[in-house]
């Protein structure tokens, strides 16, 4: 599949914004199964861009600085991707969670993608005994992986409610879980949270999903934003395998990723500090619309 992104974000200021200074995490970085053909960032009415070093995670960043007073501020990044990643299929000779687990604690890799930067619980998402009690039911230890880890995100996909409402960007893991309702970013963390548990390797996948279905399959929840799901580690061969919980997927064709880290704040879209008075509201649409050869 080929894709056309476009993904604009509009800052308001009601008073004039004197500095701004941002964390911009909007290029595909490069990983298994897609590719940047071509890649544009523009920002309306200006201001300063140089890349700058990832702290923490897989993510590609720009650094943003607008020292002109300034009512409002378009960001807009646009990406021409092509993916071709296969359908993950359990398999009988699948390594076990509990090979799994061995493996990563045995990894002596120490770079962003090292399953062992993934075994621990992260700032914004701790470990829970609730969430990990419930995880546990999905995660026999000598279950194969990827039975595993698509039964759990189909539990979660049919057990939680996808509501927009339910939960703000800080709400906590244990608050979604608690009232079984939230948004992807909410899913993502709670089956993060029981993976590591576990003693498993799982990362927070941030990126887009297609917005038009193929004809006759149902629209992707989650389309008209970025999307959040999860990577579990399954041993050398396999790699990081993706799953999607809000959806109850597999990461295939139809998920295009941007960056990846330990949890949301590592590898947020935009982050940083705007100096000045009065309210600011923000608003972001983004399409990812499928090229026709």
């Amino acid at each position: 599949m080929r894709y056309a992104i476009r993904h604009v974000t509009r800052f308001e200021y009601a008073d004039a914004a004197g500095f701004a200074r941002c964390n911009l995490r909007l290029k595909p970085i490069l990983w298994s199964g897609q590719t940047l053909d071509d890649y544009h960032l523009s920002v309306e009415p200006g201001g300063e861009t140089a890349p700058a070093r990832a702290q923490a995670g897989l993510a590609n960043v720009m650094r943003l600085v607008v020292e002109k007073p300034e009512r409002e501020l378009t960001i807009e990044s646009r990406a021409l991707m092509t993916v071709d990643r296969p359908l993950p299929m359990p398999a009988p000779d699948d390594p076990t969670l509990a090979e799994i687990a061995a493996w990563a604690r045995d990894s002596r890799d120490v770079g962003p993608a090292s399953p062992a930067s993934y075994l621990f619980p992260s700032p914004h998402i701790p470990l829970d005994r609730d969430i990990g009690a419930w995880c546990a039911e999905e995660l026999d230890p000598d279950r194969g992986a990827l039975e595993a880890a698509i039964a759990l995100a189909q539990r979660i996909q049919r057990e939680f409610a996808f509501d927009t409402t339910a939960t703000l960007v800080d709400t906590p893991p244990h608050v979604a879980f608690a009232q079984r309702g939230g948004v992807c970013q909410d899913f993502a963390q709670i089956m993060i949270s029981g993976l590591r548990a576990a003693g498993l390797p799982a990362a927070y996948a941030s990126g887009y999903l297609r917005t038009l279905p193929p004809p006759g399959q149902p629209r992707l929840v989650g389309a008209d934003a970025t999307h959040a799901w999860v990577l579990l580690w399954c041993g050398d061969r396999l790699g990081w395998i993706g799953v999607d919980p809000t959806n109850g997927i597999w990461m295939a064709n139809d998920h295009i990723i941007v960056a990846v880290g330990r949890d949301y704040p590592e590898i947020a879209p935009i982050d940083g500090v705007v100096l000045g008075s009065g309210a600011q509201t923000m608003s972001v649409s983004v399409d990812v619309a499928p090229i026709e050869d």
